[in-house]
């Protein structure tokens, strides 16, 4: 690894990081004020609509765009927008509307997910081109994207808390005055540092290209969907209302839970190579994970149904659907990269994580309507049930031998 290779990967990396902490810092900070400002439950989940609508959209997009300006331009376009949305609600109370919150919101979302694709892309492209090919640099490959996506949802976790720190010591606007000059900083030495044709393509990138995907990246996409929904559609709405509801636990011991959820969720993140040292992952891995996560929110719901301690069955289950959710999500971190072609793998990633935010979608609307007629329990068999949706999908995907045979 060549020296400008190590100091390009850091750059991404900070740059991240500086993100996904006002990233989680700004959710914290809405659902907090908000609910100080008396809005209702539902008026604060419709604050977040826009937030996961854009996602999708800005995914198919975004990998066409960065083909065609570089990668390094659509991140900095993502780190600006956020800093955007952070200063959008600093306006007074009196302007700060659903439809208003709700735009600024959108704003967040275009500007995470620009972020988001264009990191995980650069990543494979600060490799040299030579070491991609196979053997010990696919499992370098593997190492470099855990530690940037579990070190991403470790901080995100941390972002939880700084919201709700800086929402204590500095008041709702001089939190986002505080996050907004940060990220500002980072912005302007990312793009002191990067080089400006990260990722931009020799060939004028056409949109329709965006669908061009080989077999193997479609049916993951297909599998990651399934995968994020099954987490989402327990973990957004029913799972904090059945800790308060039914649990009986305050709302600071929920918030604290969940965000040390989030930290550890991405450690694990960030050391499931350790689980494949003598090789990386591939379909087989992917089908394995799969149906080992399966069963655990259907072995959930069987315990609530026999009336086991839901606090024990809810809080045990949680921490063992994460680490085993964790390295599913880190396998197919490392998939994706594998699969894409060097020449379009800003395309190939944009349409990977708009399935991934698809999932995020539909898991948070079924949330909120399974949790309402069904439970907690419902929820769980749900779940249950889009896992191995996942797990079917990933069928397709080829092993290693496979792949290898010409």
């Amino acid at each position: 690894m060549s020296a400008v290779s190590i100091r390009h990967y850091l750059v991404i990396t900070a740059s991240y990081w500086a993100f996904t902490i006002t990233d989680g810092a700004i959710r914290m900070l809405v659902v907090l004020y908000f609910h100080l400002l008396g809005y209702s439950p539902l008026e604060i989940a419709l604050l977040f609509l826009f937030y996961e609508i854009f996602g999708v959209v800005t995914n198919l997009t975004g990998g066409w765009l960065a083909a065609r300006i570089g990668l390094n331009r659509t991140m900095h376009i993502g780190m600006a927008l956020q800093i955007g949305a952070l200063l959008m609600l600093t306006v007074p109370d009196a302007w700060l509307s659903v439809a208003y919150v709700m735009l600024a919101q959108a704003l967040s979302g275009i500007a995470k997910d620009l972020n988001k694709m264009s990191a995980k892309a650069g990543v494979k492209l600060v490799l040299p081109q030579s070491d991609n090919p196979q053997g010990g640099a696919d499992a370098r490959l593997f190492r470099w994207v855990a530690i940037l996506t579990g070190s991403k949802n470790a901080l995100k976790g941390v972002g939880f808390f700084v919201g709700g720190l800086l929402l204590a010591l500095v008041g709702f606007r001089g939190a986002l005055l505080i996050l907004s000059a940060m990220l500002a900083v980072v912005l302007v030495v990312s793009m002191v540092l990067l080089p400006l044709e990260i990722g931009k393509t020799k060939f004028k990138a056409k949109f329709r290209q965006v669908f061009a995907n080989t077999p193997e990246i479609n049916w993951l996409s297909g599998a990651r969907l399934f995968l994020f929904g099954a987490r989402d559609v327990w973990f957004v709405v029913g799972l904090p209302v059945y800790l308060t509801a039914v649990v009986g636990w305050d709302n600071w011991k929920v918030g604290g839970f969940l965000a040390l959820w989030v930290i550890g969720y991405g450690a694990v993140q960030a050391l499931a190579p350790q689980l494949f040292r003598n090789r990386p992952p591939d379909g087989v891995s992917a089908r394995f994970w799969a149906l080992g996560l399966a069963v655990l929110p259907a072995a959930m719901a069987l315990g609530l149904m026999n009336e086991f301690d839901p606090e024990w069955v809810v809080v045990g289950g949680l921490l063992l659907f994460g680490v085993v959710f964790a390295v599913n999500s880190a396998l197919h971190s490392y998939l994706i990269l594998h699969y894409a072609d060097h020449d379009k793998v800003a395309m190939n990633v944009g349409f990977y994580y708009m399935a991934n935010a698809g999932g995020r979608l539909v898991g948070t609307v079924l949330s909120g309507w399974v949790y309402q007629t069904q439970g907690l329990v419902g929820c769980l068999w749900w779940s249950t049930a889009l896992v191995l949706l996942a797990a079917a999908l990933s069928l397709r995907l080829p092993s290693a031998k496979t792949l290898a045979t010409p």
